[in-house]
């Protein structure tokens, strides 16, 4: 089992600090209680350019891009990128609830077919009822769950290339299909830490990803999904979702990490704590029981810093340390079964060439990489065209991030 490396395309705004991209959208807050700052990269095609190409240069194999009210659109933005790119993998971010799963089935189609096999889907079920409803969504938690369960069995009844009737509760579809089924089909990767999450991922889905937790939390979570799944007869493979910050020496990484936790003022923290408070997420319960809403004692774990959850919803917690202590962590995330790793850093595009030229080689040494073919090798032509050829938030609970 090989380590699969993912970058995040910060379609929110980025920047220096952690809270910089707050700038461009306040996520519900008001401005009047966050620190202005200096140095914000608005979201524009040009600068998210710039962060997809670093990651097909440094081997990342995709880019997670998230959903929700205060960021562009996933599947329009990385569309986009995939003009300007040649091998990279877009992990969409999308929420069942605003848009019917037939209309999603076609899309995912069309999209695989434009980019010669390069999309992944990020299932966000969405924790925040806040978010939801300005989507349009009432749906309580445990029901948007069970809609999730039905809109991913549609999904992958779609997909097989002959009408499919489905009933449900929440969808009722007689004939549904997609002209062209997408080949391959899009690996699905879903996240959810309540009751009513683990069965969904269990009937459903490909990838099931945690949030960066201390790894004795982690294999718990493991054992948990595979659990059910075994009961359903398949088999979820598991993800990580965390921040990083890696530099020559560890003592240069801390103290990066410290000059992000020195721009935060109390006043940030704590209009962040009170928001991500009222979230309905259990797994954002969980990101902020990792350092109840203080300062001290930041460091949960070896190298596994929590600080980047004061403010951040969703993510919250970054390795920190030099090359080789990052890359240890990585492999012990990988000893309890996590095969994906979702990366990143701010600003994102600086880190990812951090991690990609300290980091990599690190785990490339110790034959944690797959050293075969490019990422698109051997992927069918798609309307008779030939696959590309191998080159070169804000403070609420938000999807997909």
């Amino acid at each position: 089992m090989s380590v699969h490396l993912h970058w995040f395309l910060p379609t929110g705004g980025d920047g220096r600090t952690l809270v910089d991209r707050h700038a461009y959208t306040d996520g519900g807050i008001r401005r009047d209680r966050i620190t202005p700052v200096s140095g914000v990269r608005a979201p524009d095609v040009e600068y998210l350019a710039q962060i997809a190409k670093a990651a097909e240069q440094l081997g990342f194999e995709a880019v997670l891009t998230p959903t929700g009210t205060w960021c562009e659109d996933a599947w329009l933005t990385t569309m986009a990128l995939t003009q300007v790119t040649e091998r990279l993998k877009f992990l969409v971010a999308f929420r069942p609830g605003v848009v019917s799963p037939v209309l999603a089935a076609q899309m995912a189609a069309t999209y695989q077919r434009i980019s010669r096999g390069r999309l992944l889907l990020n299932v966000v079920t969405g924790g925040d009822s806040t978010e939801q409803k300005r989507f349009g969504d009432h749906l309580g938690h445990d029901q948007r769950y069970a809609r999730t369960d039905e809109f991913l069995q549609v999904v992958r009844g779609v997909w097989s290339g002959q009408p499919f009737d489905f009933r449900g509760a929440h969808y009722q579809v007689e004939g549904g299909l997609t002209a062209l089924p997408p080949d391959p089909l899009p690996e699905i990767f879903f996240g959810g830490s309540s009751a009513a999450a683990g069965p969904v991922a269990a009937r459903n889905v490909d990838v099931y990803l945690t949030w960066g937790e201390p790894p004795e939390q982690v294999r718990r979570k493991i054992d948990w999904i595979r659990g059910l799944a075994e009961r359903e007869g398949r088999t979820v493979r598991f993800g990580i979702r965390l921040h990083t910050i890696s530099r020559d020496a560890s003592k240069e990484a801390w103290a990066t990490a410290d000059r992000l936790l020195a721009d935060l003022d109390p006043e940030t923290v704590a209009a962040a704590q009170q928001a991500l408070g009222r979230s309905e997420s259990v797994g954002q319960q969980r990101m902020l029981a990792l350092h109840g809403g203080s300062r001290d004692k930041l460091e949960i774990a070896p190298n596994l810093w929590a600080g980047v959850g004061l403010v951040r919803g969703g993510a919250g917690t970054a390795l920190v340390g030099s090359h080789a202590e990052v890359a240890d962590r990585i492999e012990e995330y990988h000893a309890l079964g996590v095969e994906h790793f979702v990366l990143s850093g701010y600003p994102h595009l600086e880190e990812a060439y951090w991690f990609g030229e300290g980091v990599r080689p690190e785990l490339a040494a110790r034959g944690l990489l797959d050293a075969g073919r490019p990422p698109l090798a051997g992927v069918p032509a798609a309307n008779g065209r030939p696959a590309s050829a191998p080159g070169g938030a804000p403070l609420l609970v938000a999807g997909g991030r």
